[in-house]
């Protein structure tokens, strides 16, 4: 198969439901390969050098409303992810990303093993009543939902609610998006930004200790970028959470050996987690349009042209990883892209390793006979790549 073909195919359902085959052949076009106005990266080291290029810029508002028009540009789902870190460009990212940094510090992050230990167990503790459970909407859906949602101070009455609008608005990211995705996840922005919008009032009247009273009493932020950010942190703390420990579950299971070596050592689980990020990623890929001509490996890219960084590639360059497509969590400065680089690095990666590295020794404790117990079915995404169902047996 052709480079070509291949980047054709992970358009298709069916490309996507195990898209390794087809980064190896886009690789065999090289490190970078040109097809026009899309480069597309599949080398480690060139990946992360477009990721830390400062000269390479995210697609954001202005750029969105060049390239597709208003009528793409002012849907509710695009106007919310515009405002936020995620599709903004300097200045304007810097000026954000110091507020949010300061709010969502290590410290409050570490401050959560307690709170994600407890919730964890209460999940494991209601999934035991049932013999057999999908893993999914048990356990990998509600543990960062819940998690989240108490960094941000969500009530627990609101937090059932935020599971499924916060699956339709992650919609918003996806390259092959549908008409009905689209919809879904504008339906979802409205009724986020209306929730963000009481909730933000009821803090500036009553503030606690959470991020959305210090975000809410910092300046430097427009209200637009206030809500398009606390709705970032929902989308950025659930689904990337969720999808890293649904396809690390799905990865144990298939290797009995690890599952016993965890059982025995809980510490095992900090490779074991960045394995599982390298091995099968949670984010698949990502864009860049550069400022200005710029040299990517062999490739001149312009200000017309799309980058395509394939993270889930890159993970698996054999010039950066020997033997990329064997799972090994011993494997030494295991380093994956998973979370980005540079600038736009993923503010809750620090979130989601604490999460994983107490989820996965739990589970495997908890439920020593866990097994599939039906075929997983995975969710029809390219760029968040997880499960819809995972069917396990735990006794």
């Amino acid at each position: 198969m052709d480079a070509l073909t291949a980047m054709s195919m992970l358009m298709t359902a069916e490309g996507r439901r195990d898209p390794y085959p087809l980064y190896e052949a886009i690789r065999a076009a090289g490190p970078v390969a040109d097809f026009g106005e899309q480069v597309v990266v599949t080398g480690y080291a060139e990946a992360d050098a477009v990721l830390r290029d400062p000269g390479m810029r995210v697609v954001d508002r202005a750029m969105l409303l060049r390239v597709a028009g208003p009528e793409w540009a002012d849907r509710p789902a695009q106007r919310l992810m515009t405002d936020s870190l995620l599709n903004t460009n300097q200045p304007d990212h810097r000026r954000m990303r110091r507020i949010v940094s300061a709010a969502f510090t290590p410290r409050r992050v570490a401050g959560l093993a307690d709170a994600v230990t407890a919730q964890a167990e209460h999940l494991a503790e209601a999934a035991a009543a049932d013999a057999a459970v999908d893993l999914m909407a048990a356990f990998a859906v509600p543990l960062p939902v819940t998690v989240i949602c108490e960094l941000l101070g969500v009530p627990e009455s609101d937090r059932a609610w935020f599971r499924p609008v916060a699956l339709d608005f992650a919609e918003t990211v996806e390259y092959a998006q549908t008409a009905d995705g689209a919809d879904r996840a504008d339906a979802a922005a409205r009724e986020l930004r209306d929730y963000f919008i009481g909730l933000v009032a009821d803090r500036l009247r009553t503030p606690t200790d959470d991020l959305t009273s210090e975000l809410a009493h910092a300046e430097g932020l427009s209200g637009a970028e206030l809500l398009g950010n606390l709705a970032l942190l929902l989308l950025a703390g659930h689904e990337t959470t969720t999808n890293l420990i649904g396809n690390g579950i799905s990865i144990l299971l298939q290797r009995p050996e690890s599952q016993l070596r965890l059982r025995s050592d809980p510490a095992y689980a900090q490779p074991l987690v960045e394995e599982f990020l390298r091995f099968d990623p949670p984010v698949q890929m990502t864009t860049r349009v550069p400022a200005e001509a710029t040299e990517i490996g062999a490739v001149t890219a312009d200000h017309r042209t799309a980058v395509t960084v394939l993270i889930g590639a890159a993970n698996r360059d054999p010039l950066r990883f020997n033997d990329p497509a064997v799972f090994d969590p011993d494997r030494p400065d295991n380093t994956p892209l998973s979370f980005g680089a540079g600038a736009h690095f993923c503010l809750g990666a620090a979130l989601a390793r604490l999460e994983g590295r107490i989820a996965f020794p739990l589970l495997l404790g908890r439920f020593p006979r866990i097994a599939l117990g039906a075929p997983a079915v995975r969710r029809d995404r390219l760029v968040l790549r997880g499960y819809e169902r995972l069917p396990v047996t735990l006794r």
